[in-house]
């Protein structure tokens, strides 16, 4: 279950930081507003996951894969542009990312 809320978690973390962007662009309390509540529940959920998963191995995977999925999220939602060179480092990122899964204690 550790790693069903793990993926939860990184997808509210992906959620949270595009929501950034766009509260920026929307402008309004009301925007702000949002952000701030997926903190909260992506913070829980991320606690969660550590009851079953190691801290240091549920926080590698939140953080790569929800930079990746931010930087995806950013060229689908907002435009925004990668070199080739970026996309050689994101396959890394989540090269690293299996790998750490794979030989995780739990």
């Amino acid at each position: 279950m550790g790693w069903i809320i793990l993926a939860i978690a990184v997808f509210t973390e992906i959620c949270w930081a595009l929501s950034l962007k766009w509260a920026a662009t929307v402008g309004t309390w009301q925007a702000s507003a949002v952000p701030v509540t997926l903190s909260f529940v992506n913070m829980a959920l991320l606690a969660f996951a550590m009851r079953e998963i190691s801290a240091g191995t549920a926080y590698a995977i939140w953080t790569g894969l929800g930079a990746v999925g931010v930087i995806i999220g950013g060229i689908l939602l907002f435009g925004e542009k990668v070199s080739a060179v970026q996309v050689g480092f994101m396959a890394l990122i989540v090269i690293g990312v299996v790998g750490t899964k794979l030989f995780s204690a739990g």
